[in-house]
């Protein structure tokens, strides 16, 4: 299947991050957008760059995960109500995946939340403006606590060998963080927050350069300490997040869709906590009536493997017949499960692993299959480890 080229064209108004020099040295070849800065989405054949991250240790440039700061007498107060989570749970130096909801339910983002102190807060954004979403419910409230982006750069470091990595850049202490746990710490003089977690269901770490006038000199000492490694630079890699069961803001959620409707974020909305938070009587109605009209499930399709492609760039319609029942939001070859798999919105009715649709593809009609979540390593055992 020939492949199309375009010509991408980047403009003053699109910033750059802190490690752009770095990203371009060590061979980008393609950049996207997110939260409106130029995101690195391919070094090398996608397949290369997976087996790098599954065997050995790869760094990825994601400052693109902008990092709004919440701090103020209510900082908790005002993060606690945006969130279905229970953040009592959270101490300062730990880390949670939470959702910010709507008044009616809909998921507003899916950040990493990093409590660094009893006030003050990061929330790692995946792609959408919800630092105005923060400012307007603070300013409604009349609650006292500065919003602002926060000035840093985080930095994935993610497979097996990230703990020898981070051994022999910090230390025992950092390299043995326990999972969604954090510590401060600094590279040659450089300050940086490090936090247990990652995109992929590997073992990982994310660094928060907290000087972006230093970030090429990080990326470069990161780089050195991986060599011994096999340390590869890459891009977030789309077969192993939808196999670890991850989801992508903005393609497979979107601010309509709540909680109750996506595989496996039912949990996170936590309803023995005793605040309230923002859509919780929403979602009490959808949860205790018959509101659930659709669902977010993995899936199995069938057809070539999606080598050329990479992954799915564009929404495929599902059908039964000639009744279209839905759409695929996400799709990629797993070289470890020899086939594709990915995400797709179906009515209710059919979220049972095993029914079974077709999907309009490039390449004509494909069979597609309902498929648990997650594709692999369901106890998250890998990323604990």
């Amino acid at each position: 299947m020939a492949s199309e080229t375009f010509t991408f064209y980047i403009q003053p108004w699109y910033r750059k991050s802190p490690y752009f020099e770095a990203t371009k040295r060590h061979g980008c070849k393609s950049w996207g957008l997110y939260n409106h800065m130029l995101l690195p989405t391919l070094y090398d054949d996608p397949v290369t760059e997976y087996r790098a991250l599954l065997n050995d240790v790869t760094l990825w440039d994601v400052a693109v995960e902008r990092c709004v700061e919440v701090r103020g007498p209510d900082a908790f107060d005002l993060v606690n109500l945006i969130t279905c989570r229970d953040l009592t749970k959270v101490e300062p130096m730990q880390a949670r995946y939470v959702l910010l909801t709507a008044p009616w339910g809909g998921i507003v983002n899916d950040p990493v939340l990093l409590r660094l102190d009893r006030d003050r807060f990061w929330l790692a954004l995946a792609d959408s403006d919800a630092l105005l979403f923060l400012a307007g419910v603070a300013g409604a409230r009349g609650m006292d606590a500065s919003i602002f982006e926060a000035d840093v750069a985080p930095m994935q470091i993610q497979g097996p060998r990230s703990k020898d990595v981070m051994r022999d850049l910090l230390g025992d202490a950092v390299a043995d963080l326990r999972y969604y746990f954090c510590a401060e710490a600094e590279v040659d003089g450089i300050p940086v927050v490090i936090s247990r977690t990652g995109w992929t269901g590997e073992v990982g770490y994310e660094l928060y350069l907290q000087d972006v006038s230093r970030g090429d000199q990080l990326f470069e000492r990161v780089f050195q300490a991986g060599e011994p490694y096999g340390i590869r630079v890459i891009a977030p890699s789309e077969a192993r997040r939808i196999e670890a069961g991850i989801f992508n803001y903005g393609s497979d959620i979107r601010i309509e869709d709540t909680p109750l409707h996506v595989s496996g974020l039912e949990r996170f909305v936590e309803w023995d906590q005793g605040a309230d938070f923002l859509g919780r009587r929403r979602l009490e109605e959808i949860r205790d009536g018959d509101l659930l009209d659709r669902k977010l499930v993995g899936i199995e399709i069938g057809g070539e493997p999606m080598t050329d492609e990479g992954a799915l760039n564009d929404f495929w319609p599902l059908v039964e017949g000639d009744a279209r029942v839905g759409k695929i939001t996400a799709g990629a070859w797993s070289p470890r499960l020899q086939r594709n798999i990915g995400y797709a919105w179906v009515p209710i009715r059919w979220e049972a692993p095993g029914s079974a649709f077709e999907a309009e593809s490039s390449r004509g009609r494909v069979p597609v299959t309902v498929a648990s979540l997650p594709f692999v390593d369901p106890t998250k055992d890998i990323p604990k480890s």
